[in-house]
């Protein structure tokens, strides 16, 4: 009887538990997340009526301010719609201008000032500008600066004007778990772990109708789609998190062996290892990629690692919504009023090379003095009197000790007369320098985009950047067959740039073709582009 029992009873049934899980597991994991996000939208539904009316109360109090005020752009840009921003979505369709949902916009260092929250302001202010009555809701950890403050940033520092009444700020409380020094180990992780507590902090102060990611956390994304499977979700990707050149590169023996911060460390039991858990991690970053519904890439560069990983994964799920490159906005338009590009200017253009850039470490200033070193030691007409300045903002210790050590090698290389530092100088002395120099450098290997070489361009610079990523691929090409800069990947090669940037018969001709080049990178353009993607998040959801 006991024989019978376990025969026909309790094997069949321990053999069915594998099955039953294979199918129900999905559904049983689908009802915890399901469960999880109802207890999220109950707990913040009274603070969400709450920041409602004070949004609304704001609006009204703006409209008072503004009623005995000529209707006129500079007086309230938002009583007309720019042309750029107006969409794509026909009369009766789920884009309709007056869609009033709330956009949550995840972007935890939004105060920072960098070329990352330049697109995060250019995006809010394009989704104001389309939906007029939709609100931008904020997540930051910026807890030292208030709502006034940082919009009062946002203008001074990227002369972008939003409509503050349908703006707000929520104020995370564990924006330390995405920074590197938390993890100082298995950092990749690490961070994408903090990502997903910060997500839940997110979530358990409001809950958007739309969940927009513009630093690059896709696991907050992925946290989104299990709690929330009916938000729509968005990413702006500036550079994947794990590429396959990143993989490659631990190789030393391949062709990006010699390249990056871990180049060459996939040798050895430790090599295994850390290669082991890359390719661990680059597979659960494409799961998390899979599950966003509408993806946006910075460059051509950056569109081709997250195809690699994401796209094999997205393909069924998304085959109405392919990744799109959106290029960052850049202040062309205001450097092309600031800078003049003209025969006049030509005279007053000095022998500077010009490197703009944070103090961290995959900038590669080192390689950059080291050709410069190199270029001096030619002793050419062009060498002559040429001066390498160094501009860029120090966020931390970490940097400024880098600071010190560049200082030390420029020492070693007897190159100190001929090498300036400018550590977190404004934007009136960067437009200075923009106008007196000559030439515009970038040494970063598979720099992502490249928001200063553009800006070289607008100015009339002559560029030397690295021959891999955005300025090679997008920014840096030839118009019309002729060249607008230079590439090079030593810094014999970066020398030689050197000499050809300050040796052309005519310079003139080839700042005006790296203007026309900059010309594809306006607000305009990008706004766009923004628009029509942020079109089908709101038909998702409309």
């Amino acid at each position: 009887m006991a024989f019978s029992v376990l025969t026909y009873g309790i094997l069949p049934l321990l053999a069915f538990i594998p099955v039953a899980w294979f199918l129900l597991g999905p559904l049983l994991w689908r009802g915890i997340g399901t469960a999880l996000g109802w207890f999220l939208r109950r707990k913040t539904d009274g603070r969400r009526a709450q920041i409602l009316q004070v949004m609304n109360d704001d609006e009204e109090k703006y409209q008072q301010t503004k009623k005995d005020q000529k209707e006129s752009g500079s007086d309230d840009e938002w009583e007309a719609v720019d042309a750029y921003a107006q969409g794509t979505a026909g009369n009766g369709e789920k884009g309709e201008k007056d869609w009033e949902g709330i956009v949550g916009f995840f972007h935890p260092f939004c105060n920072a000032g960098g070329g990352g929250e330049r697109v995060l302001w250019a995006a809010i202010r394009a989704t104001q500008k389309r939906w007029p009555k939709a609100k931008c809701i904020i997540y930051t950890g910026d807890h030292d600066a208030d709502k006034n403050q940082i919009l009062a940033r946002v203008e001074t520092r990227f002369n972008i004007h939003l409509h503050p009444p349908t703006v707000s700020f929520l104020y995370l409380s564990t924006r330390h778990l995405v920074l590197a020094s938390t993890w100082p180990h298995f950092t990749l992780a690490g961070q994408s772990i903090g990502s997903i507590i910060l997500a839940w902090d997110a979530f358990s102060l409001m809950v958007p109708d739309i969940f927009v990611d513009t630093m690059g956390y896709a696991f907050s994304l992925g946290l989104c789609k299990f709690l929330f499977p009916d938000i729509p979700t968005g990413a702006y990707v500036h550079y994947p998190s794990i590429s396959t050149d990143m993989l490659e590169s631990l190789n030393p023996e391949s062709a990006v062996g010699s390249q990056g911060v871990n180049a060459g460390k996939g040798v050895g039991t430790k090599g295994a290892i850390k290669k082991f858990y890359w390719e661990l991690f680059a597979t659960v970053y494409s799961m998390m990629g899979a599950s966003i519904d509408v993806v946006m890439t910075n460059s051509s560069w950056t569109q081709d690692h997250i195809q690699k990983l994401w796209g094999p994964l997205r393909q069924k799920k998304h085959q109405a919504n392919p990744m799109a490159v959106v290029y960052p906005p850049v202040a062309v338009r205001e450097l092309e009023q600031e800078v003049e590009v003209s025969a006049a200017s030509e005279a007053k253009r000095e022998k500077v090379l010009l490197y703009i850039a944070q103090f961290r470490p995959e900038k590669n200033h080192q390689l950059i003095l080291q050709a410069f070193a190199e270029f001096l030691k030619t002793g050419s007409e062009a060498s002559k009197g040429a001066k390498l300045v160094l501009v860029g903002s120090v966020r931390d210790d970490g940097d400024s000790k880098r600071v010190y050590k560049l200082r030390l090698l420029v020492n070693e290389l007897h190159i100190v007369e001929q090498v300036e530092f400018h550590l977190d100088a404004p934007w009136p002395s960067i437009l200075d320098w923009l106008r007196k120099a000559s030439v515009g450098v970038n040494g970063m290997w598979n720099e992502h985009f490249g928001i200063g070489v553009v800006e070289y361009q607008a100015a009339g610079l002559i560029s030397v950047v690295h021959d891999s990523g955005g300025p090679k691929l997008d920014i840096v090409t030839e118009i019309d067959g002729q060249p607008t800069g230079f590439h090079a990947t030593t810094s014999t090669e970066f020398a030689q740039g050197f000499e050809k940037a300050l040796s052309l018969r005519n310079p003139l001709e080839v700042r005006q073709r790296a203007r026309l080049s900059a010309k594809r990178f306006t607000e305009e353009e990008f706004a766009k582009k923004w628009t029509a993607q942020m079109e089908k998040l709101v038909a998702m959801r409309a």
